[in-house]
């Protein structure tokens, strides 16, 4: 990189609104939508999709719900005018669904084009010809008045094979394709000229679409420019506004969203962005920032894996796992301050109040996505994360203690292993920890206790232990004390019981109850111990026989 890039580089020069009101205006409603990855985004794949990926994608976005969707470069390729007659010839597209098509400013491929939208019942045709003065310079060697006579001449042309076709709603789109680096001046110049001729009414609806075709500056200087152009456009009232964002600076998203704040109307771009350089301005993005903010997007993505799934394949393209509201990572928590607020949050929430979630700006499930990939654990992670994963997976709500000692085995694990563990390998270590296992070091078989006159209870129970069995007895008083006390002439090193803790899982009266024991020995060290069983005395007494094993 250069030491002194202002020898190479200018800054983009701002437009001059010091009486801008777009900063005062807040989002609350959706934009109209338009998907351009049938076209914009098959263009800009190395391998553009055949006939069958772009009808898988066809339906996936009608299933989306989205009601403008261009389609195709008819006029550019046979693929392309073939998927459009396919569309029409087997009566593919809905009622409501309006299918847009995009064509250079030339007669022969705007022919091309009409030809493959014969028998459409709603058509917009879109029409692009650059108007930035590098291009008129450097690409096409044109004056101003030469790119104006090209985009109305080429207007007139497509008005009348409208009129000559009125089996079809025709709607018009004119792009001054370089717009966001195109003098203000002459951007509603050329658009006024083109709108005189098309002449803009309900019967003939029109969009001006104003494109970030290469996103030059910071997104308030974009916004500035919408809004500078809907003030001074004559029939800003009779045509719709739409913006096509790029995101050659990685700000795509902030500059449509400040482009509807500042007066347009529609949002033109992509699921998750695909598109050439960085990419159009991601559709799934755009709508799910809305509906955190409580406003209906008129998109539905319920099943967003699905989303990605089919996207990923036509596309041939992967959705980063950290992309907004869809990357499987989008969701997942594996910081342990972060998992922490996390399960915090659910077992604090009420059901039927409004969502307030730390970390979690929306419900992932939503967009039907389960919590089980909201708190994930590796050595990153703290004592919430595993417990979290052990409640909502098996219904133990470990005590914090507990909590705090298995976190500190999971960490131990996951840094000798160096990976995330699964939730069966966090099952696993939990159940070999704690006791759970088929054949623990002492194993009750069965039990009695009795009521002794001084009142003290006495305790007689059956172990399995080194592939026998012996029996057990003590006395004290409780079910616990005498357990402990005949435990204490098997174990070594001298121990108290410092925690108990017991819930049921589950609701119903016949319920399994589970109980969380932990010993603290003489020299300072303690264990933990599990039981789990229908009778709460059983799981109790299982419990510490497997915090002394």
């Amino acid at each position: 990189m250069l030491k002194n890039p202002e020898q190479k580089y200018q800054p983009y020069p701002p437009l001059s609104l010091p009486d801008r009101r777009w900063p005062n205006r807040t989002l609350t409603q959706a934009p109209r939508w338009l998907s351009t990855d049938l076209r914009d985004g098959n263009q800009a794949l190395a391998e553009p999709m055949d006939s069958d990926r772009k009808l898988q994608f066809w339906a996936l976005l009608l299933s989306c719900g989205f009601k403008e969707i261009e389609v195709a470069f008819p006029s550019a390729s046979q693929t392309d005018f073939n998927f459009v007659r396919q569309l029409i010839d087997e009566n593919r597209i809905p009622d409501d669904v309006t299918i847009q098509v995009l064509t250079q400013a030339r007669e022969d491929l705007i022919h091309r084009t009409f030809d493959a939208l014969r028998g459409a019942k709603r058509a917009t045709v879109h029409l692009y010809n650059a108007t930035a003065p590098l291009f008129r310079r450097l690409v096409f060697g044109m004056e101003k008045a030469q790119i104006v006579e090209l985009a109305t001449r080429s207007t007139r042309l497509i008005r009348q094979l409208c009129e000559d076709n009125p089996q079809t709603d025709w709607q018009y789109e004119y792009s001054p394709e370089t717009f966001c680096f195109t003098e203000p001046e002459f951007a509603l110049e050329i658009c006024e000229a083109v709108a005189d001729i098309w002449q803009p009414c309900a019967e003939r609806p029109m969009i001006i679409n104003l494109p970030a075709t290469v996103e030059v500056s910071t997104p308030n200087v974009y916004a500035d420019q919408i809004e500078y152009f809907c003030r001074h456009f004559s029939r800003r009232d009779d045509v719709c506004i739409s913006v096509h964002p790029h995101n050659d600076r990685g700000t795509g998203v902030a500059c449509a969203e400040l482009a509807v704040m500042a007066g347009a109307d529609r949002v033109e771009g992509c699921l998750f962005g695909n598109g050439e350089r960085t990419g159009n301005v991601c559709l799934v993005t755009l709508a799910m920032n809305l509906y955190s903010q409580g406003i209906r997007p008129n998109l539905d993505f319920s099943e967003m894996n699905r989303v990605v799934e089919v996207v990923e394949s036509c596309n041939q393209l992967p959705v980063h796992p950290r992309h907004p509201w869809a990357g499987r990572l989008a969701y997942t928590a594996f910081s342990g301050s972060h998992q922490d607020a996390i399960k915090k949050g659910f077992d604090a929430r009420k059901a039927d109040e409004r969502w307030e979630m730390p970390y979690l700006p929306v419900d992932p499930q939503d967009i039907g996505c389960t919590y089980e990939a909201v708190i994930r654990v590796n050595s990153q992670s703290g004592k919430s994360g595993s417990a979290w994963l052990i409640e909502q997976n098996h219904g133990l709500k470990l005590p914090r203690g507990l909590q705090q000692d298995f976190s500190q085995h999971v960490q131990q694990e996951a840094d000798s292993q160096g990976k995330e563990m699964t939730q069966n390998a966090l099952w696993q270590l939990f159940r070999e920890r704690y006791g759970l296992v088929p054949a623990p070091r002492f194993a009750l078989h069965t039990y009695r206790s009795e009521s002794q006159q001084d009142g003290q209870l006495r305790l007689t129970a059956t172990v399995a232990t080194g592939g026998g069995t012996r029996q057990l007895e003590g006395q004290g008083n409780g079910l616990l004390s005498a357990a402990a006390h005949g435990m204490r002439r098997w174990v070594e090193t001298p121990f108290i019981i410092k925690d108990y803790h017991e819930h049921s899982l589950g609701e119903r009266s016949d319920s399994r109850s589970v109980t969380y024991i932990r010993c603290v020995f003489q020299n300072g060290s303690s264990r933990w111990g599990v039981g789990i069983d229908s009778d709460v005395a059983r799981a109790s007494l299982q419990a510490l026989f497997n915090a002394l094993g």
